[in-house]
């Protein structure tokens, strides 16, 4: 067990992550650090889980939300409404913590937030928190929660790039080292920051030798692109796919921990492999993982042969809406190359289809066909989805395609066609 009085020096911060996480046990218990048999046979070293998806609202966003109005309150007992503009992790947090310490609680949602994020922020809040929807998209809710909170007198909660919120997330290093004091390396997924800066400070107080990683989702990279210019900076475009770590620009206060961490050292994980990841954890573990949640243990495959080196994988959160499940698996067949999409010219000919289906191989199975054009006189074109059994069917398949003569475009990796007709 880590002992505290092993360490010569301790700065602040870690001072008031201590205190943060002593007064955290009143409502949270340390979330389970397990080691992960699969994982470790798989990787080739000892892989730890830090289990935040076990947390009462299965994300560590409660920890950041709990000590900033622990703080506030602190300072002004009579701060009795709390705001923040979120549609997801940091929403439940704040409602769970409004709860807890008897507050009000005001949260702005984008109107498209499904009903489900409303239901459970609702549950977590126990009646202490008002939901109101306000904009299309998250530029529009955050400026009408600011601005509710000045107005009203309420305090503003922000997700990550606030000192007290990385303070309350850093807690979740710290147990990281009480129960594995002497980890090779810790690696963690990033959004706006607030848990890797605070992470980074821990580790570089209690564990120096330990490496640190960081992960993000390949349609966001606001770390990556902020380290490689110096500064933060806003992106101008972002895949929300991965919609608990998709940030346009990380934080001023977040970057100012985290500047000196070498870009390369930040990895980038494509949406597609994630959804991999997430359905290997589903049906090999039995664990349940948001696309957030599932980043760093998709990142170790970057990392192996892990080279029987201690890795503890921070798992962010499980709030998985399961009418995605759908959606993850189209992505995650088309990460492992066993779905692809065509658009086929099909001759308009009587037995033209039975011709084309006289190709197909014992593992091809038509996922898809629907006409996009039959107006021509001698041809049509149709979409067609094929799931097969491996990557290597689809150039058998392609190769029998085109002895007989079709004509065919592989858009399966376009995205902008997919995006439109798939």
């Amino acid at each position: 067990m880590f002992d505290p009085r092993q360490v010569r020096a301790e700065d602040g911060f870690v001072t008031g992550v201590r205190d943060a996480a002593a007064a955290l046990r009143v409502l949270l218990e340390p979330t389970p650090l397990q080691r992960n048999d699969y994982l470790s046979r798989r990787l080739g070293g000892e892989v730890w889980l830090k289990r935040e998806d076990l947390s009462p609202v299965r994300s560590y966003k409660l920890r950041g939300a709990f000590n900033a109005m622990r703080k506030a309150l602190a300072r002004r007992p009579d701060q009795r409404r709390f705001v923040c503009a979120s549609a997801g992790n940091h929403a439940q947090g704040l409602a769970y913590a409004c709860r807890h310490f008897g507050a009000e609680g005001v949260v702005f949602m984008p109107v498209t937030t499904p009903q489900q994020k409303i239901d459970k922020t609702r549950q977590f809040g126990g009646g202490r928190v008002e939901i109101r929807l306000t904009g299309d998209y998250f530029d529009a809710t955050l400026a009408a929660a600011q601005g509710f909170a000045a107005d009203a007198g309420a305090l503003f909660v922000p997700p990550f790039d606030d000192a007290d919120v990385i303070e309350g997330q850093a807690t979740v290093a710290l147990e990281i080292l009480e129960a594995l004091p002497a980890p090779d390396l810790l690696v963690v997924p990033v959004g706006g920051g607030g848990v890797s800066a605070g992470l980074v400070q821990v580790a570089a107080a209690l564990a120096p030798e330990a490496a640190v990683r960081l992960v993000e989702p390949v349609g966001a990279p606001s770390l990556r692109r902020a380290l490689e210019a110096g500064a933060p900076v806003t992106l101008p475009e972002v895949d929300n796919f991965v919609d608990g770590a998709s940030v346009a620009r990380v934080g001023d206060l977040t970057f100012a921990a985290l500047g000196a961490i070498p870009a390369g050292d930040v990895l980038l994980a494509p949406e597609n492999r994630v959804c991999a990841t997430m359905l290997e954890m589903l049906n090999v573990e039995g664990m349940v993982v948001e696309p957030a949640g599932a980043l760093a243990i998709d990142a170790l495959s970057d990392l192996a042969p892990l080279y029987a080196r201690t890795v503890v994988a921070l798992v962010s959160g499980g709030n998985f809406d399961f009418e995605r499940l759908p959606d993850v698996k189209e992505r995650a067949l088309r990460w492992e190359g066993r779905k692809k999409y065509y658009i086929l010219r099909l001759p308009q000919r009587p037995g033209a289809l039975r011709d084309f289906l006289a190709v197909l191989g014992p593992e091809d199975d038509i996922a898809r066909f629907e006409y996009l054009k039959k107006s021509a006189r001698n041809f049509g074109s149709v979409l067609l989805g094929i799931e097969s059994g491996s990557r290597a069917s689809f150039e058998g398949l392609e190769a029998r395609m085109a002895a007989a003569g079709f004509h065919w475009l592989d858009i399966t990796d376009d995205a902008v066609i997919t995006s439109l007709i798939v």
